[in-house]
């Protein structure tokens, strides 16, 4: 073992809050803080590369020009990097991100986006349309995800972060209202959306993770462990984004029933797999509203609802849970303001766009469309379990991630790159996933995929001196036990996206 391989084991051995306190030490030290930022240069440098290939292809703006441009040269410019862009996607290249992407189907929702272009749906008087389109989303959603009958309801919101943090808000607020709570906590599967982090640090909500089991399921055992008088809500994952692990949704919305405390169902990722992949006779264990310990849920539509990007909608049982989310304001001199989300504003015409979506793919579209992707996502799961050096991680259904315990996956990772595959690289454990979309049932695609993994392992194989770009980034992320100095890597990333 290597003196950084000894030195990293040592490290990640210390107790977590000792260990930020000798970080933040170490930091100050001059030689090694220069050290340190030398590092995080050479890093910046190959980021840059890839997230700024436009530097000096077109033309740059950091002031308004004095005088504007033809619309013709905007136009021009915008659909030359649409082509550029649009090939990474099209042929199916991509996990995730994209998940229609039809051509007539995108073209049904830009007219639709146009001819709602100036609607708001903060002035309901003005643009009823709108109110119109949001809440029949709401009930078709609430109806899909086992609602009917029920006093189920909801909102729209701008995408599946927005509906947990407004989730977790309201899960805040009514745990002070109606039981004083002041010190909230959540549990939450390792395994789960970082969202719910984020909630956990916006809201000043203890974040309690549990650990998972070797499908990376989550520890009902744990869960019933780390309730405590002040925990507001448990979380589970259907599926999870890693590893496309449908949590024992069934066991833990007990659990919180039993204790009087709420469950949200993250169905973000699968709201618009798994009920249908149920109809078609595939194993779904029971995740939604049917389950009476749920209390709220979150379904992105601009996943697998296929509506444009920058929808979802966050779900809960009964209107008074409900009205912990809304905010109001009586005593503004600008009148009475209220919102049932974050926004104020809100483009109306993304909410037209998602309506338009439901209703024109309509039941029979969404069976067929997952009907093709879980058999993709079988065919490739099945063709990497049969490379040698590669295993599926659990038994997902959609989301395929695969590690390897003889080669270094970020490097095999760093080869489909150049084969134009964009892939998440992830940790904990280190691993790959590809989560199977309509892109990826065309024709041809799992199989050039497969042929593509393989050579990339073989590739791997015969070269392990090649660092490989990424990999080395990657590794670091995955291994330094200094979790303060990766956070410092990916705020400067932030910084390189914003640097004009």
């Amino acid at each position: 073992m290597s003196l950084k391989d000894t030195l990293f084991n040592l490290l990640g051995k210390l107790n977590p809050r000792f260990l930020a306190f000798a970080e933040k030490q170490m930091k100050n030290i001059p030689g090694v803080s220069q050290k340190i930022e030398g590092e995080y240069a050479e890093i910046m440098v190959e980021l840059e590369k890839s997230v700024k290939p436009y530097k000096n292809k077109y033309d740059s703006f950091t002031q308004i020009p004095a005088v504007g441009r033809d619309h013709t040269d905007i136009l021009r410019d915008m659909e030359s990097m649409r082509d550029l862009e649009e090939s990474h996607w099209k042929d199916g290249f991509i996990s995730g991100a994209v998940y229609h992407g039809d051509q007539e189907h995108i073209d049904f929702l830009n007219q639709v986006y146009a001819l709602n272009s100036q609607s708001n749906p903060l002035h309901a008087d003005v643009w009823p349309s709108a109110n119109k389109f949001e809440a029949e989303i709401v009930a078709m959603t609430a109806n899909m995800l086992g609602g009917e009958g029920l006093d189920v309801c909801g909102t729209l919101s701008s995408g599946g972060t927005e509906s947990i943090l407004l989730a977790m808000k309201t899960y805040r607020d009514r745990a002070f209202a109606e039981k004083g709570i002041t010190k909230p906590e959540m549990i939450a599967p390792v395994t789960a959306h970082a969202a719910f982090d984020k909630a956990s640090q916006y809201f000043n909500i203890k974040m309690i993770h549990i650990p998972v089991d070797e499908n990376f399921r989550a520890d009902v055992n744990a869960a019933k462990k780390a309730i405590t008088k002040n925990t507001i809500v448990i979380i589970g994952s259907a599926p999870s984004f890693p590893h496309g692990a449908i949590d024992p949704i069934a066991e833990l919305s007990e659990l919180a029933r039993e204790h009087g405390i709420g469950f949200h169902t993250d169905a973000c990722l699968g709201g618009f797999v798994l009920p249908w992949a149920e109809k078609l006779g595939y194993p779904v264990p029971p995740f939604d509203f049917r389950l009476p310990g749920v209390t709220s849920m979150s379904a992105d539509t601009h996943k697998y609802g296929y509506a444009a990007k920058g929808t979802s909608v966050v779900l809960y049982r009964g209107q008074e849970l409900r009205h912990f989310q809304y905010y109001t304001s009586t005593e503004w001199p600008g009148g009475l303001y209220f919102s049932p989300t974050f926004a104020g504003s809100r483009p109306g015409a993304l909410s037209a766009a998602c309506w338009a979506a439901l209703t024109a793919i309509g039941a029979d579209g969404y069976l067929s469309a997952t009907k093709k992707i879980l058999e993709t996502a079988a065919v490739i799961k099945k063709g990497v379990n049969e490379i040698p050096e590669l295993h599926v991680l659990g038994n997902p259904l959609f989301v395929v991630a695969f590690a390897s315990e003889s080669v270094n996956i970020y490097k095999v990772l760093d080869y489909m790159s150049h084969k134009k595959w964009s892939l998440n690289g992830l940790h904990k454990p280190t691993c790959v996933h590809l989560c199977v979309t309509l892109r990826h049932t065309q024709p041809g695609v799992a199989e050039r995929f497969l042929a593509d993994l393989r050579e990339a392992v073989e590739h791997v194989k015969a070269h392990p001196e090649e660092k490989g770009t990424m990999a080395p980034v990657y590794g670091m992320a995955s291994t330094l036990p200094m979790r303060g100095m990766v956070s410092d890597l990916l705020k400067k990333y932030l910084d390189v996206i914003f640097k004009a």
